[in-house]
């Protein structure tokens, strides 16, 4: 706190425009108009800017999986995990109650990640990698694999039931 000294007079404090008073400029007001569209949570938009990062297949590929788990489970949260310098944006990660499944890009698969994978009924196989665990399992897709949509979601909807247990 400053000191005020005897014989001098405080200044009267002006009011100011907060960002929460709701009071915004012209230009701010079209900025948020033509940003309504656009995500809202912070990870959502790092995982837009990793799949445009990627592009490709991987970015192809990631969107189509976040399409398909949002389609199982409108629910779900999008998180960024494990964010470090060599990996700014993170790992995609879907939650409900839980963590559901990661979403990592590697140059030849991009790898989906079940937390509790190892405890969820898989009738069609979907999960190819890390079968050897006691907890997670994984599933990798190739370039040009085609994933089994409706397996896929009710894989996603096994693992957020999983969660809720």
């Amino acid at each position: 706190m400053k000191r005020i000294e005897e014989g001098t007079k405080a200044k009267p404090k002006v009011k100011r425009a907060s960002r929460a008073s709701g009071a915004r400029s012209p230009a701010a007001k079209a900025k948020k108009t033509a940003n309504a569209g656009a995500t809202s949570n912070p990870a959502s938009r790092l995982i837009d800017e990793r799949i445009r990062s990627l592009g490709g297949w991987r970015g192809e590929t990631l969107a189509e999986v976040r399409r398909l788990i949002h389609a199982a489970d409108p629910d779900i949260l999008e998180e960024c995990k494990w964010i470090k310098p060599s990996n700014p944006l993170g790992v995609p990660v879907w939650s409900h109650a839980g963590i559901v499944c990661t979403g990592e890009a590697y140059k030849q698969v991009v790898k989906l990640t079940f937390a509790r994978g190892a405890s969820l009924q898989d009738p069609r196989r979907l999960f190819n990698s890390s079968l050897e665990g006691n907890t997670r399992r994984a599933i990798d897709i190739r370039e040009g694999e085609v994933l089994d949509a409706e397996a896929f979601k009710a894989l996603i909807q096994a693992a957020v039931a999983e969660n809720l247990r």
